[in-house]
């Protein structure tokens, strides 16, 4: 192969990848009107510019993949924590720690039995298999349920967010321990789960102080634009995830702990720096996917077709709907929404990068693991991710929203100011609803700031009306706010 001199090669690659990511963000749009989901899409680009496909790429640096799907996970991780409210950790916690911890172990091993008994992988390689595959994939489930037109009962919701957000840790542990137990010819011992509890315990440790650190800090720093702020915030869920790893604590962990903590904590330009963040963890999930499927070889995955089926949809149909029902027993759960939970175990990227530390450690059946897992999550994503919809509206979980506005009003403040501002969605019901902006009994300092009608902008003057279906913003005082509920109705931030 010839060499090619800069700038010319590097050249060539921004312009092959930034073709795969215009056409993966394009083809989106398609995906999302066909419920196709996101993730298989992204995998699919990726596998089509490969070695087999249409590009003919030829990619097999594991290392480089290894890294950067890191680095892409710290981001995703820290998005869906700072997207994460207070006030679902009360209800779930519990629940999504348990599915997060034990559900993962179960998980793992009944899918290890699985894969052993039927005679597929001798134990110690099923059990690796097993963890591998054992958590479900923050990536795909923030972006199916933040994607879709779903509005899930609020305990269902965040117990699936949290669990997606906070079992990564464990399937981390588990394919290590495992991977190293293969290398070094022993077994998976209790020294394994006190190494698991210790890891778990520095990193929720040092998740939470890096989080008021983070907060503190955040609330007093100035700079001159506020474009540094992501820039900082970025560094910061860098060093959160290093600083435990390097101290034997689970660095995913800390980093989710500590963006839940900064995100419910005053921050300066809040809107801005969560639209930084949005759009880094979906740059992060975009690029993760393609690379993944750039990794793949269509042609060997022929090979071992008939086994990587049987153990996604083990995995789909048993493991994971029996795990989750027996970690969900002590915390009265309908039916349904344990059906729900055991249904929707979406796997992605997480599994498909665990993949790649026996490959990296040079474990027998590495690749051969590596294949079946892609056949797992393929499987995951088209039967539990193309009936998210389906399964919420069978199961009666759909609760009624508020249509998004076709306008949206917000400040972006560097300090904490006085008033706020909400948005109220009038409903039939509303006591407002058809009367006039001077009739309504507003408390003090509170007024009207803009009225969204469908796609009309109106500002609201004494004699406007206030019709049903309108999206009224409201600048007030924090403690009117309650009074303001009762008034307008739903609120909608």
């Amino acid at each position: 192969m010839p060499l090619i001199l800069e700038p010319h090669g590097t050249a060539v690659v921004l312009l092959i990848g930034g073709v795969l990511l215009a056409v993966s963000v394009l083809a989106s749009r398609f995906a999302t009107r066909r419920g196709i989901p996101l993730a298989l899409l992204f995998l699919f680009i990726g596998m089509a510019a490969g070695t087999d496909g249409i590009g003919g790429i030829i990619f097999e640096d594991y290392h480089l993949t290894f890294r950067v799907g890191t680095v892409a996970l710290i981001l995703i991780l820290f998005d869906g924590g700072l997207n994460t409210p207070l006030r679902s950790l009360r209800t779930s916690i519990a629940p999504a720690s348990m599915l997060a911890t034990l559900g993962v172990v179960l998980t793992a091993a009944l899918v290890a039995a699985a894969a052993a008994l039927s005679g597929m992988l001798p134990w110690q390689h099923a059990i690796l298999l097993g963890a591998v595959v054992s958590s479900t994939d923050a990536a795909a489930v923030f972006s199916i349920l933040r994607s879709s037109n779903l509005n899930l009962r609020k305990r269902t919701a965040s117990t699936l967010e949290l669990e997606s957000g906070a079992n990564d840790p464990m399937a981390v542990i588990l394919t290590m321990a495992a991977a190293t137990a293969i290398a070094q010819d022993s077994f998976i011992g209790w020294g394994s789960l006190l190494e698991a509890v210790v890891q778990l315990a520095v990193g929720m440790g040092l998740g939470i102080a890096a989080g008021y650190g983070c907060s503190h800090l955040l609330a007093r720093v100035r700079f001159i634009s506020g474009g540094l702020y992501p820039v900082l915030t970025v560094a910061l869920a860098m060093l959160t995830f290093a600083m435990p790893s390097l101290m034997w604590g689970s660095g995913f962990l800390a980093v989710y702990v500590a963006a839940v903590i900064i995100g419910n904590n005053r921050l300066p330009h809040r809107s801005s720096l969560r639209r930084v963040h949005d759009a880094l963890a979906w740059f992060s999930q975009v690029g993760l996917f393609l690379m993944m499927g750039l990794l793949v070889t269509p042609s060997e995955l022929w090979r071992i077709a008939g086994w990587g089926l049987f153990i996604a949809f083990f995995l789909a149909l048993v493991a994971r709907p029996l795990a989750v029902f027996l970690c969900l027993l002590p915390f009265r759960f309908a039916p349904r929404e344990t059906l729900f939970l055991g249904w929707v175990g979406l796997r992605g990227a997480v599994p498909i990068l665990l993949a790649t530390i026996p490959v990296l450690q040079g474990v027998e059946h590495a690749h051969y693991i590596f294949n079946v897992v892609f056949f797992i999550v393929v499987i995951n994503a088209i039967i539990p991710g193309m009936t998210v919809g389906w399964a919420t509206h069978r199961l009666g979980l759909n609760v009624s929203a508020p249509p998004n506005p076709g306008a949206v009003m917000e400040i972006d403040a560097l300090y904490d100011l006085d008033k706020e501002v909400h948005s109220f969605f009038i409903q039939e019901a509303s006591s407002v609803a058809g009367t006039h902006i001077c009739d309504i009994p507003w408390p003090d300092d509170a007024s009207a700031l803009m009225i969204v009608r469908g796609r009309a902008l109106i500002t609201p003057k004494g004699h406007t009306e206030v019709m049903v279906n309108d999206h009224v913003y409201v600048l007030c005082n924090a403690e009117d706010l309650v009074f303001l509920q009762l008034l307008m109705g739903t609120q909608e931030d």
